[in-house]
């Protein structure tokens, strides 16, 4: 997985959840289309709610993930994705590192 996502704009407001625990930025494609950028910070344990079908791609560090209706929680490291349904949820354990993540919609 490349370090870089060429030919993007950035908004510049940053998405702030759980108190600063989870910080993305949105990057928009010529396509119309968007992803967000993030790091989830050491230790946090949160819990998402999807509308839309999402990929998280981990691109640093470890996390534990339980999506809605699965029976346990998996283990993701860098170079690791998993899906959510639309409608769904996740909920998500970092580990000892910040965890960084691309998240694409749709």
């Amino acid at each position: 997985m490349s370090d870089r996502i060429v030919n993007v704009s950035v908004g510049k407001k940053a998405n702030v959840f759980f108190d600063g625990k989870c910080v993305s930025h949105s990057v928009y494609f010529p396509d119309g289309s968007r992803k967000t950028v993030g790091v989830i910070m050491p230790g946090s344990q949160l819990t998402f709610n999807v509308g839309a079908p999402e990929l998280m791609e981990i691109s640093s560090g470890e996390c534990s993930v339980k999506i809605a209706g699965e029976p346990a929680f998996k283990t993701y490291a860098a170079g690791s994705s998993f899906r959510v349904a639309e409608n769904s949820s996740f909920e998500i354990h970092a580990g000892k590192e910040a965890v960084n993540y691309v998240c694409s919609f749709g």
